[in-house]
């Protein structure tokens, strides 16, 4: 029970679909010799129910979640190897506390490097100037560090994606004004891009595809919030050009 619970917290909590979740879970306890495994799960919750050699269900919440492909990987792998024999019951748990506990993959430096850097990237992919590349950039990675840290203080998401997309308009609005940029437009385009919620609106579409309704609805629900957010913060600041 321990183990299929962590296996499926630090699956859920790391951006995995729902369907993934449950058949990770499942396997698990039939690698164990529990062949009758009942898994339910929403985006903020995990039911598993075992029935052998005692009728046992256990509830967790799940409270914070993020998008870390890394760790959804190493549950695999794990999984794997539970269902070759190549771990024990207790090996495997300690090898799952390993994957919840470690840190962060990339340094946040690196991380808002990237998001200015992959701005800069979807303003020439939305056939925009090279001459606003660095506004876009520096927006982009601006947005992306403001959403972060106040994501730390206040844990809203809506806050932080609506001030994270209220920095980018002030940045872009400033620098057109200012002349370091053209076209504010595409600057704001290319720069909210790293706040848009892609994975979670992909996987909201596979779960309702799966029939996973009540997760689908929800991860879309999320979805449409963080869009909000993000429309909401620009409007606002587009309101006073």
């Amino acid at each position: 029970m321990k183990v299929c619970l962590l296996a499926g917290k630090i699956m859920l909590q790391s951006g995995a679909e729902t369907y993934r979740v449950e058949d990770t879970m499942t396997r698990i306890a039939a690698a164990f010799g529990v062949e009758n495994s009942h898994s339910y799960m929403t985006p903020t919750g995990i039911l598993f129910s075992l029935e052998q050699p005692q009728h046992i269900t256990r509830l967790i919440r799940i409270s914070d979640r993020t998008t870390n492909l890394y760790k959804i990987d190493r549950v695999n792998t794990i999984s794997r190897c539970i269902s070759l024999g190549e771990l024990t019951i207790s090996e495997a748990y300690r090898a799952l506390e390993d994957v919840e506990h470690e840190k962060p993959n990339y340094p946040m430096w690196l991380l808002i490097l990237m998001s200015a850097i992959a701005s800069g990237c979807f303003l020439i992919m939305f056939n925009g100037s090279w001459n606003d590349f660095v506004p876009a950039a520096i927006a982009g990675g601006a947005g992306f560090t403001c959403s972060v840290f106040l994501h730390r203080m206040v844990q809203v998401r809506f806050f932080a994606e609506f001030s994270g997309a209220l920095m980018i308009g002030l940045m872009a609005v400033w620098m057109v004004k200012n002349g370091f940029g053209s076209h504010i437009d595409v600057i704001i385009i290319s720069s909210v891009m790293p706040l848009v919620p892609g994975l979670l609106i992909t996987n909201a579409i596979r779960d309702l595809m799966a029939g996973h309704l009540i997760s689908g609805l929800s991860k879309g629900a999320e979805a449409f919030i963080t869009s909000f957010a993000i429309g909401a913060g620009i409007a606002f600041m587009l309101s006073f050009y």
